[in-house]
């Protein structure tokens, strides 16, 4: 009987997206992205092929620059296309506000070139269309592929598990932590 209710119960954890979960293999660097009240995203982050890139990112994660960031942009019909987060304007303003997701650290990322392509979990700096020099903090989780994409926007990650979670975000959604694994 006891066995039974401890299955029950890690059923409902997973269920409920509590028991999420992800173990980095030997050098990789993993971002914990933790969606209040939807759970726990984990995306590799390719530092060799965009140094740059997830060099300044990690730089924002160790300042909790994302913590108690809203996601923005949630764009799923009339097909999923992707989520868009890192505006600090969303921890003070309502993701309404217009001069929301204009907005970012201050640093601008020169585009690189990774290698990988936008595939559904690909993980993107957000950049000025037309202007691949321009990112900055923003980034993007793709639901669905996007090709069109490649060439200018920099792949720096892909969700690695946890992409259920990701489906399941919503604009106006709350990060509650990202954490880096190693």
């Amino acid at each position: 009987m006891r066995s039974f209710l401890i299955l029950i119960l890690v059923g409902l954890l997973a269920t409920l997206g509590l028991s999420q979960s992800y173990t980095p293999k030997p050098g990789e660097t993993v971002l914990k992205i933790t969606f209040e009240g939807r759970g726990n995203v984990f995306v590799k982050l390719h530092t060799k092929e965009a140094p740059r890139t997830t060099s300044h990112i990690l730089s924002l994660v160790g300042q909790n620059f994302y913590d108690g960031q809203r996601v923005f942009r949630a764009e799923k019909t009339p097909r999923p296309f992707m989520i868009q987060m890192g505006d600090p304007l969303t921890k003070s303003k309502s993701v309404d506000d217009p001069t929301v997701g204009r907005n970012g650290s201050g640093t601008k990322i020169a585009f690189e070139e990774s290698g990988y392509p936008n595939d559904e979990g690909a993980v993107g700096l957000a950049a000025i269309p037309g202007d691949k020099n321009s990112g900055d903090s923003q980034f993007y989780i793709l639901l669905g592929r996007a090709r069109f994409l490649d060439g200018a926007y920099t792949v720096f990650g892909q969700v690695v598990f946890g992409m259920d979670v990701v489906k399941k975000v919503d604009r106006n959604d709350r990060i509650s932590s990202i954490t880096v694994l190693k």
